[in-house]
């Protein structure tokens, strides 16, 4: 059937500007439909009905998202799932650049009048910006995504809750040029609350003395009155000596793990009284790297911190009060020593940990998101699988709605030289229970 659009008065300039102004939108609104109206019918039908099948995904997505949130979130950090996700952006950025131009040649531009031909040429590459530039850009961002995915996150077991909680060994590696190997500086266990969320941030002093171990740790036959060598050993040193003695765990590797963190996961545990399902290990050296790639983190100061090394000059201070601080003056914060004892710097570290935990927030990562991948994928390291991203993805957001309870394992609520064990685990309890309800 001929119509208007398809055989125009090709003579009438306000003919042919009209027509090149309904192929131009229609192509933007319905991509496919310019052609199946005046064009390639084969070639619109084809585009049409990619369109719906877009439409028809984005629509299903949009209801699995507020009627299945957590399952959703799962099946969109599958590492497959992304290959299609970014194979089918990058078939609809060709398209529709196919389409566009396609479209800009169906106008006849040299057919409209002259006042209007740079502003149909000017809305045609608007479009083709915000659809086919869109459209590649985001297979981009998910093949890094992907990539940072697949290089942090592993093939491991998804792990149910024990006593309605998960709990996560949170370690802050300091490996240094005046170091033998890496040695945890920041040693947290996080519990949270598998329904509502809830988390506790356990701190345990890096010089915590005669740790304990549970009944099936091999530590446990060395050490069988607690980590006590007749020197100095603290619970950070333990790092170390896991990975000195890599027969103690024979199958740490292939759980995508290290002897060195499993004898630490054994020690945290054995110091909570808490299972560690999983661990995350931040490399303390490029933990600025992240902080930048987040844009900064807010923390409020409530004293006056020189930064520096006892025995040394100090390099400068941050003065109290409200301070956002780029990642060279968070990593100064957490790892300052200048006149200051490593509870207070426990203290410091935590607040940066919250801070990061509250900032990273949905629209923070999605404008930011290569340099936190790229970031994430070089101070990151966990034996979290991808599976358990779905549920710990959505308990972070309701996480984030409520305030974190902070139980530091300090002077003077223990002695650290000298800990009751007992006492430790009825405080870690009592912090991990879940709240009385309102009267």
């Amino acid at each position: 059937m001929s119509t208007p659009v398809r055989n125009p008065d090709s003579t009438s300039p306000e003919v042919m500007t009209k027509r090149a102004w309904w192929l131009v939108v229609l192509n933007v609104l319905i991509p496919g439909s310019a052609q199946v109206l005046a064009g390639n019918r084969k070639l619109g039908r084809f585009g049409l009905g990619a369109t719906l099948v877009l439409w028809a995904a984005i629509v299903v997505l949009a209801v699995l998202w507020f009627t299945a949130r957590e399952f959703t979130i799962t099946l969109m950090t599958n590492f497959w799932m992304l290959w299609i996700v970014q194979f089918g952006l990058a078939f609809y950025a060709v398209l529709w650049v196919i389409l566009t131009i396609d479209t800009l040649r169906l106008v006849r531009l040299i057919r409209a009048k002259p006042t209007a031909r740079p502003l149909v040429a000017g809305l045609t590459v608007i479009a083709l910006v915000a659809t086919a530039g869109t459209a590649a850009y985001g297979a981009y961002l998910t093949g890094v995504g992907r990539g940072t995915i697949e290089s942090i996150f592993g093939g491991g077991n998804v792990a149910e809750p024990i006593d309605g909680r998960y709990n996560i060994m949170l370690l802050g590696g300091d490996a240094g040029p005046d170091r033998m190997g890496l040695r945890p500086d920041s040693i947290t266990a996080v519990s949270i609350d598998a329904e509502t969320g809830a988390a506790t941030m356990i701190g345990i002093p890096r010089n915590l003395y005669r740790v304990p171990f549970s009944a099936d740790s091999p530590l446990l036959q060395e050490y069988p009155n607690g980590y006590d060598c007749g020197d100095e050993c603290l619970i950070s040193y333990l790092y170390t000596y896991g990975e000195e003695h890599p027969e103690l765990y024979p199958d740490a590797a292939s759980q995508g793990s290290t002897p060195g963190i499993e004898a630490m996961r054994d020690a945290v545990e054995g110091v909570t009284g808490l299972t560690m399902q999983y661990y995350v290990l931040i490399d303390m050296q490029g933990f600025a790297d992240l902080i930048n790639a987040l844009g900064g983190v807010t923390v409020e100061v409530p004293e006056r911190v020189v930064l520096g090394i006892n025995g040394r000059e100090p390099v400068g201070a941050i003065e109290a009060g409200t301070r956002t601080m780029d990642g060279a003056m968070a990593l100064w914060y957490v790892r300052t020593r200048y006149d200051t004892t490593d509870f207070v710097r426990m203290e410091r570290q935590r607040q940066i940990q919250q801070a990061i935990m509250t900032q990273f927030e949905p629209t923070n990562v999605l404008t930011k998101f290569q340099a936190i991948a790229e970031a994430g994928a070089q101070v990151v390291r966990t034996d979290v699988p991808q599976g358990m991203l779905g549920r710990f993805t959505d308990l972070a957001g309701k996480t984030q709605a409520q305030p974190i309870t902070d139980l530091e394992l300090v002077p003077p609520q223990i002695d650290h030289i000298h800990p009751d064990y007992a006492h430790i685990h009825q405080m870690v309890a009592d912090a991990t229970s879940p709240a009385e309800p309102a009267s």
